[in-house]
């Protein structure tokens, strides 16, 4: 499942809002320079996000927007839902009783693809822009231990010495 640029360039662009704010409006000017995207994307990103109360506007001289909640309530999965970023990785309409094959059965993987997308959207909506900027979302996941049945087949794996 790959998370399109609208996703993750609202994600950005709310943490750079809440890190740089410090209590005055953030103009998009300032969050388009620091995080490298185009400004007239990030006006398109912060209409969605303003209309879904996660950002307020400030108009005039020193305006600009600011977070709509605390950052310890501001989810990751209400951000990227905002932006109309769907979170799932089936190739189905969700809700939808159709498949995705031609004669609209579900696929066999289609059980794994959905409670892939759920556990997606379980994490995402755990973790807070907070979170992101306490650095308490690590990014380092360490390596599964897989079952001698689970390797490759054919790769000889070291035994350790007991």
């Amino acid at each position: 499942m790959k998370l399109s640029t609208k996703g993750r360039y609202a994600v950005m662009a709310m943490v750079d809002l809440v890190r740089y704010a410090e209590g005055r409006p953030v103009a998009l000017a300032e969050i388009a320079e620091r995080q490298e995207i185009s400004l007239s994307y990030l006006e398109q990103l912060f209409a969605k996000l303003r209309r879904s109360g996660l950002v307020r506007s400030v108009r005039g001289p020193g305006g600009g927007y600011l977070a709509g909640r605390p950052a310890g309530e501001l989810r990751v999965a209400d951000i990227i839902l905002a932006v109309d970023e769907p979170i799932r990785a089936t190739r189905c309409t969700p809700g939808s009783g159709a498949g995705c094959h031609s004669d609209k059965s579900r696929c066999l993987t289609h059980d794994l693809w959905e409670e892939l997308g759920q556990q997606i959207h379980r994490f995402l909506s755990a973790v807070t822009i907070e979170d992101v900027i306490e650095r308490r979302v690590l990014g380092v996941v360490p390596p599964m231990a897989l079952p001698r049945t689970a390797r490759a087949p054919g790769r000889r794996e070291p035994v350790a010495a007991e």
